[in-house]
C-alpha cells in the first residue's frame, strides 16, 4: 500500500492506493482516472499505520481492493458510496466537523 498524508487549515487528507494500482491509469466507460503517485505517495505503509491514519484524518481518498477493504473494516466507508473503475475500488470519506 502507498500513502501520502497531506495536510491543510482543516486536518490531515490520507490518500492512500494499493501497489498493484499505483501509476496507473484505470478507464472505464466515461471515466479515466490516473492513480497519480505525487497525490497518493511513493512511500509504502503497513495496514496498521494507515488503519491509524484513517482513524485520525478528516478527509481521505483511496483506491484499491485492499485499501477499501481496510476502510470498510474500519466503517469509515459504506459498500454504496464506492466507485468501480474496471473493477478497482475508489472510494472518498469525509468526517463532517461540528
Amino acid at each position: 500500500m502507498y500513502c501520502k498524508v497531506h495536510e491543510s487549515e482543516y486536518g490531515m487528507l490520507v490518500a492512500a492506493c494499493d501497489d498493484s494500482v499505483q501509476g496507473k491509469t484505470l478507464k472505464d466507460k466515461d471515466i479515466e482516472f490516473f492513480v497519480n503517485p505525487r497525490f497518493y505517495g511513493e512511500k509504502k505503509i503497513s495496514e496498521k499505520k494507515l488503519a491509524k491514519l484513517l482513524a485520525h484524518c478528516y478527509s481521505a481518498n483511496l483506491v484499491g481492493k485492499k485499501v477499501v477493504g481496510l476502510a470498510q473494516e474500519l466503517t469509515l466507508v459504506n459498500k454504496k458510496n464506492i466507485v468501480m473503475i474496471k473493477k478497482i475500488p475508489h472510494a472518498q470519506a469525509f468526517v463532517v466537523l461540528e
